[in-house]
């Protein structure tokens, strides 16, 4: 069954609570998702940041090595699931069921890139797709994805990496995972362009297309949102301001559900046409006002260098 967004099991036991490790809350973090899409990366920054982060551990030795951490005094925990076998992948409801019973709400960071990324990177690393077999690497890649599905509709926080590099995703990962987010939701607001395709890793999309468009003047045309002029020009239109107003208040509702819901990250996509103009000028403000309201908050314009 699905709870919280997570898939669990109704017949794992409950531990007692005397079989419980001492006081002392853990936060554990699944790291895991495509092959070649930046799962190590993503632990290495985890690392940095004081994580005790361990890779390919089997899920089913995961609440052992929870109460080992707790009983040690450690407070956060990485752990890197590579789940491409099915046997690996079946158990982990009931890893899960186990973790809540010790009081751990395990969450799951799912990093994913486009298949023409990911066969990309592997040739380059020459070397082949786990679940390639015998036939093509997409053979490979289009078995993993399928076998992921249901764990990425789950995660908390997913992350596209198709147009990052290792030091972006670091510096998405360090945003997301720095301090303590318990009390606060972490948001990533992303301008886009629709003409290059809706960011996949969305929670919510936002046009802007009904704002006049600053291609048409020609003394912006060249410009970006991220310059004053076409900032000034966006911003002062006559329904930019409640339209940023409204999406104020919205954010605020939903960042009380998503905490309620134990959901602590949300990326928010600001999309135009191109995603050079309007999309980067109103990402830059709304940025700018969910911080001033107290919410971290990171800006990224994911198309604002292209033609």
């Amino acid at each position: 069954m699905a709870h919280n967004g997570r898939v669990m099991s109704e017949s794992v036991p409950h531990l007692p609570v005397s079989d419980l490790p001492p006081d002392g809350e853990v936060r554990v973090v699944i790291v895991t998702g495509m092959s070649g899409a930046g799962r190590r990366t993503a632990a290495h920054a985890l690392e940095d940041l004081g994580w005790y982060v361990v890779d390919n551990l089997p899920p089913i030795r995961l609440s052992a090595l929870h109460d080992t951490v707790r009983a040690e005094g450690m407070t956060k925990l990485a752990v890197v699931l590579d789940v491409r076998g099915r046997t690996l992948f079946e158990e982990l409801p009931g890893v899960f069921a186990e973790l809540e019973a010790r009081g751990a709400m395990p969450e799951v960071l799912f990093v994913e890139a486009s298949d023409d990324v990911i066969v990309t990177r592997q040739e380059s690393s020459r070397r082949p797709h786990p679940l390639q077999g015998d036939g093509r690497l997409l053979d490979g890649i289009q078995r993993e994805r399928a076998l992921l599905a249901t764990l990425r509709a789950a995660a908390d926080l997913v992350i596209d990496t198709s147009s990052m590099n290792v030091h972006q995703l670091t510096a998405r990962v360090t945003h997301a995972y720095v301090g303590d987010t318990s009390d606060r939701l972490r948001v990533t607001v992303m301008s886009f362009g629709f003409k290059h395709g809706l960011p996949v890793d969305a929670d919510m999309v936002i046009d802007v297309r009904f704002l006049p468009n600053p291609h048409w003047v020609p003394e912006l045309r060249p410009q970006t949102g991220l310059s004053q002029p076409v900032s000034e020009y966006v911003l002062r239109q006559p329904a930019a301001g409640p339209f940023l107003h409204q999406l104020e208040g919205l954010m605020s509702r939903v960042a009380e559900g998503y905490l309620r819901e134990n959901k602590r990250f949300a990326t928010v996509a600001i999309g135009c046409t191109g995603g050079k103009h309007r999309s980067t000028a109103m990402a830059e403000e709304f940025g700018r006002r969910l911080r001033a309201s107290g919410m971290p908050t990171r800006v990224l314009h994911r198309d604002v260098g292209k033609e």
